[in-house]
């Protein structure tokens, strides 16, 4: 197993190093196409914040806990 493989996802917050427990899936209409969904990580204590940021800017479509999220889910 390499060490990349190894490594625990972590937050995408800025400067958070913690283990990310969460993932919030997004897109911006004006960017994407509806179907598509991008992906932060979020710790516990950053999730909030995160899915204000973007629920705010109308791109939030989901937030799901890690160890459910499966990338080929329509989210």
């Amino acid at each position: 197993m390499d060490s990349v493989a190894a490594e625990k996802p972590m937050c995408s917050a800025k400067g958070c190093r913690a283990d990310a427990e969460w993932v919030l899936a997004w897109n911006n209409p004006k960017v994407h196409t509806p179907e598509r969904r991008k992906t932060w990580l979020a710790c516990e204590e950053h999730r909030e914040h995160l899915s204000k940021f973007l629920g705010v800017r109308g791109f939030l479509k989901d937030v799901v806990p890690l160890a459910e999220w499966h990338s080929d889910s329509p989210a």
